[in-house]
């Protein structure tokens, strides 16, 4: 085994370190330091090497079936047997905004059939590097052509803070998640909209926000909406969870909609990790919509240049399964069947939880547990008992205390809520 820090003596720690700053120096390097693991794969590691087989793994955002297994979507199973079995399939490139197909499929998914800003041709899309490349290339492009201080909630997605900085950008934190009352800080929110300075960029979760699982109602949507209007507030949407979150494609972005409606230009980064379950394929897209439908069509351009500087060429597998998924109106039916099996899943999951802390009487309110939806579910737990179920009942969750409801079934949720019984009582 290699020798780490821990194990060397502290002279030849010493002498080591001295010999990789000299090189550093030498060669020119200037503030290269080693860079903290992230802190979810770091959790997943130490995971993954706890031999105890009654671990529980809720850090890592990735649908798992009742048997705690990854699940490929039948619907995708079909799809690529379909693809795999086509005489005429190659490994071309796409054009620099992607599989054409795809990005008209997946504007028509977020802004619904019916919508004018597809009919007038006042959108562009472009196929991206999952939901994170979306929003990098969304932030690249705001950065260079329509700058301004962002905003995120906090918390929020681990990825926000640090994709909206690299492309230069300044980011402000508002308070989202009330600890005390385990709900939106609402005003909170609506002060902030009104304070900040004209002209801000907002990031806002589409739907089931990661990692409180908790949106705002229809009406709060309009409130929000009507403020950014009044301080010509640019929106920028992050849908990661589209039919994940309800089961239900056309409610889970009904926020999105409702802003074309009002007459924004927008942004919406579009993952396809989640609902369709094709984590390491990489399938996303850019979607934008714009009052000019030669504005659309700048935007395009200077997306499309962006692209051919960072990944030139969008991966094809993924989109293909998309693609043809949604172009098929049988496989689509037939995946809306499997985004309901997933959600309900997870929402009969969430029940689970409340029903036994109920039963053992865990103290403190727990009703958060069943109004929030989605993937994530944001305990409430503290640090300390954090901390305290890793330890000692082998429960692995985030440290501010968020949890992946898809890591839990019906052999471990009992287990799950004992846990969270001991430590809120003892730790």
């Amino acid at each position: 085994m290699a020798p780490t820090p821990e194990t060397l003596l502290p002279s030849v720690v010493e002498a080591t370190a001295k010999a990789t700053a000299a090189t550093i120096e030498k060669i020119g390097y200037t503030n290269l330091t080693l860079q903290p693991e992230d802190p979810i794969f770091k959790l997943l590691g130490e995971c993954m090497s706890d031999s105890d087989p009654h671990k529980i793994n809720l850090s890592v955002g990735a649908y798992r079936d009742e048997q705690g297994r990854p699940w490929v979507l039948p619907v995708v199973q079909k799809a690529k047997a379909v693809l795999l079995n086509d005489p005429a399939a190659n490994h071309e490139y796409f054009g620099l905004d992607g599989n054409k197909s795809f990005n008209e499929a997946s504007a028509r998914l977020i802004l619904g059939d019916g919508s004018p800003a597809l009919r007038e041709k006042r959108y562009t899309a472009v196929q991206t590097v999952s939901g994170t490349g979306a929003n990098r290339l969304g932030s690249d492009f705001l950065a260079k052509f329509r700058p301004g201080t962002v905003y995120i909630t906090n918390p929020t997605w681990g990825n926000h803070p640090k994709i909206f900085s690299a492309s230069g950008l300044r980011v402000i934190e508002y308070q989202y998640w009330n600890a005390n009352t385990r709900s939106i800080n609402f005003d909170i929110l609506l002060d902030t909209l009104q304070t900040a300075e004209q002209g801000s960029i907002f990031v806002l979760h589409a739907c089931a926000h990661n990692p409180t699982g908790l949106d705002p109602t229809h009406d709060q949507w309009k409130q929000i909406a009507q403020i950014m209007k009044e301080k010509d507030h640019f929106p920028f949407f992050d849908c990661a969870y589209q039919g994940f979150a309800s089961g239900d494609l056309d409610v889970d972005v009904w926020a999105v909609r409702y802003f074309v409606s009002q007459g924004f230009d927008l942004l919406c980064a579009q993952s396809f990790s989640k609902n369709f379950g094709l984590y390491s394929e990489r399938a996303g897209c850019l979607t934008g919509v714009f009052l000019d439908g030669q504005v659309a069509k700048m935007v395009h351009s200077q997306l499309c240049a962006l692209v051919r500087c960072s990944i030139s060429n969008a991966p094809a597998f993924g989109a293909k399964v998309v693609d043809l998924v949604l172009k098929d109106q049988a496989l689509t039916e037939e995946w809306k069947e499997n985004l309901k099996t997933m959600a309900s899943r997870i929402t009969s999951m969430r029940a689970k939880v409340l029903s036994h802390l109920t039963q053992l009487e865990t103290p403190g309110n727990w009703s958060h547990i069943t109004s929030q939806i989605g993937m994530f579910s944001y305990t409430g737990l503290t640090v300390s008992q954090v901390a305290a179920i890793k330890t000692k009942f082998h429960v692995y969750m985030t440290d501010e205390g968020r949890i992946s409801m898809a890591g839990l079934n019906e052999s471990n949720v009992e287990q799950f809520a004992r846990a969270v019984d001991w430590v809120v009582r003892n730790a």
